[in-house]
């Protein structure tokens, strides 16, 4: 294992950002940074051990101050949508900013931990991994929450092509958090064009139904024998222009899955690029995953890496997490954490090659 790393730029505040890379003896590199702790690039080798960037990404600093599309992103301290951009805990409402269709919270809004430059406080390289543990320290009424929340963030890459995400925080006060990664994932290579002929499979067979605004209802939705159901592996693009309401309502897949995850660290999806023979799997210990296919991408014209214009489902997103709207549904998996109870999460992208 190698682990290097350089200077990405400076914030307009003078901070000095850098960039991580780990490389393994497969040749695949991850690439973050101490800025949003971002997950910037990820080169993976194909069936033929051509390695290519399989994460959609910027190319500047400056261009993730502005990365409306959430690239690569860490993103808390409550990750999707909060109903009415608002919350009661212990008999007190909280108000957020209305930064998703002007009534409800979207990611903790535009101040959210990927904006912010985090403290790189351990790195470790052995034979069989290499890590870069990073801290935030988010303060009371911070995005609106409250207690002051010590998070920490630990990337890792080990020999056998998994990169595992791991998190751990602490609050002061009882508190909502939910944290998730929110990089599009395009097998083929990022600059590839879309995703709708990689295969995906998705562990579940109840989606949290959603009002036209992607707000769940309460309800849960079985999926059997219906657009949404990814039970059997089936092609991105098989079903996603059903008239189907879910899918329309969405412009595509943009919904959580109810896991069949009994606890601790399972296998929840995949996600099979025929031609290149790459495969990644997803291992998490959270009850639900938010499945998107970048149906805005191509809408918001991004220019990421190597130039290249991001087409409309130029990647697909698996974020695990607790349900969206959770803590307004007393039939949801809390995501509240007490005063001093440890928030611990893992989350798992483990590479292969097949074919």
């Amino acid at each position: 294992m190698i682990l290097v790393n350089s200077v990405f730029g400076t914030t307009k505040k003078g901070e000095e950002i850098r960039n991580y890379v780990m490389t393994n003896k497969k040749g695949m590199a991850l690439t973050v940074s101490n800025y949003g702790a971002l997950l910037v690039s990820l080169a993976v080798p194909d069936k033929k051990g051509k390695c290519a960037d399989v994460v959609l990404g910027l190319k500047t600093l400056e261009d993730y101050y502005k990365n409306s599309c959430f690239l690569g992103a860490t993103v808390g301290r409550h990750a999707n949508r909060i109903g009415g951009a608002k919350f009661t805990i212990n008999g007190t409402t909280y108000e957020l900013e209305k930064n998703d269709n002007k009534i409800n919270n979207l990611h903790s809004g535009k101040k959210g931990y990927q904006n912010r430059v985090w403290k790189v406080t351990d790195t470790r390289v052995d034979d069989e991994s290499a890590s870069v543990t990073m801290t935030l320290h988010s303060p009371d009424l911070d995005q609106g929450y409250p207690g002051n929340v010590d998070i920490s963030l630990t990337y890792t890459l080990k020999e056998d092509g998994s990169v595992m995400i791991g998190y751990f925080a602490v609050p002061d006060q009882d508190t909502i958090i939910n944290l998730t990664n929110h990089s599009y994932f395009n097998l083929a290579g990022h600059d590839s064009g879309d995703v709708l002929d990689q295969i995906v499979w998705i562990d579940s067979d109840y989606v949290t139904e959603t009002d036209k605004k992607s707000i769940p209802n309460g309800n849960l939705v079985a999926i059997a024998n219906t657009p949404m159901d990814f039970n059997t592996p089936k092609t991105i693009g098989q079903d996603i222009n059903q008239n189907y309401y879910m899918l329309k309502d969405a412009g595509g897949y943009d919904h959580n899955y109810v896991l069949k995850n009994p606890g601790g660290i399972h296998k929840v999806a995949f996600m099979f690029d025929p031609k290149s023979g790459r495969k990644m799997e997803v291992y998490t210990d959270l009850p639900g995953m938010q499945f998107y296919t970048g149906n805005y991408v191509g809408k918001n014209k991004v220019t990421g890496k190597s130039g290249t214009v991001y087409v409309k489902r130029a990647g697909a997103c698996f974020e695990t997490q607790y349900f969206p709207d959770a803590v307004n549904h007393e039939n949801f998996v809390s995501p509240v954490i007490r005063k001093g109870n440890a928030y611990t999460s893992t989350t798992i992208y483990k590479f292969s090659v097949e074919g």
